[in-house]
Formats: C-alpha cells, structure tokens, sequence
C-alpha cells in the first residue's frame, strides 16, 4: 500500500546562487558529507545539489510534514546504489515519522527517482508498506498479479 507521495522541483540556478552566497554554511546545513563527496565530484556539482534538494523535500512531503514538526534536512539523505540508482535514507524524526505511519506487520519501502534538465532537477518519492510474514520476512509472491 503506498502511505504517501512527494514531489519537488527545484531551480539548478538558484542552488547555485546560494552554494556561492553561503559556501560550506549552506551544504552543511543540508546535506550529509556523503552528498557532499557526491555532488563535489560531479561536473554538475550545483545539479547534483538540487536534485538531492528536490529529493528531500519531496521526502518531507510523502511523510506527511513538510519541512516542519521537528524534521530536519540531514534527516534525509540521498545515496547510490552500484547501478546508480538513488535509495533515501531517513534517520532522526523524519525516521521517527516513518515508523509512525508504517501499520503494524509491514515495512516501509521508500521509493525515489531523480531527473534534471537545466534549469530543474526534479524528485519523486513515494512511500511504500509492504506486508510482512509471521516472522517479519516481506511477503514473496508468485508472480504478476492476474487480471
């Protein structure tokens, strides 16, 4: 069952702007220094900022909070799997949150995709509960559900 959706877009040009204006105090502020060894190895370091900017407050809005009630922005992290695709983690109260909203006997799944073309980098999430077993193992399926 999906238990919330989050979608940002975010200006490259204006992440830019304020990674100039405000340096190391604004990425520090937001970002992990894993995000951090990430985008300040990218050629488009201020694209790789916006898009995980994006990601995070896309991630704030599928949990139901926005950018308030006590969330913070490093709460919510973007990382890469070895295929390159994204994978959100959250810690603190947006972790908090997180188990709060997952009903008893499933797991939350959280989805994210990222996309950017100059000007926009752009975030989806979307929050998932899957099911679990008994024992607390996800539950497996035999196979595409028929119509």
């Amino acid at each position: 069952m999906i238990l919330g959706i989050g979608t940002d877009l975010a200006n490259i040009e204006r992440i830019e702007r304020t990674l100039d204006r405000f340096g190391d105090r604004f990425r520090n502020r937001v970002f992990t220094e894993i995000e951090q060894r990430k985008a300040e190895r990218r050629a488009d370091t201020p694209g790789t900022y916006a898009k995980r900017w994006a990601a995070k407050e896309a991630c704030s809005k599928a949990l139901g909070t926005g950018l308030r009630m006590g969330i913070a922005w490093k709460d919510m992290a973007v990382s890469n799997l070895a295929t390159g695709q994204p994978v959100m983690h959250v810690t603190g109260w947006a972790a908090e949150r997180l188990r709060e909203m997952t009903p008893p006997g499933h797991e939350a799944l959280i989805h994210v995709t990222l996309t950017d073309d100059h000007p926009w980098a752009q975030a989806f999430v979307v929050i998932e509960a899957r099911p679990l077993d008994e024992v607390g193992d996800p539950l497996t399926y035999p196979g595409p559900a028929r119509m």
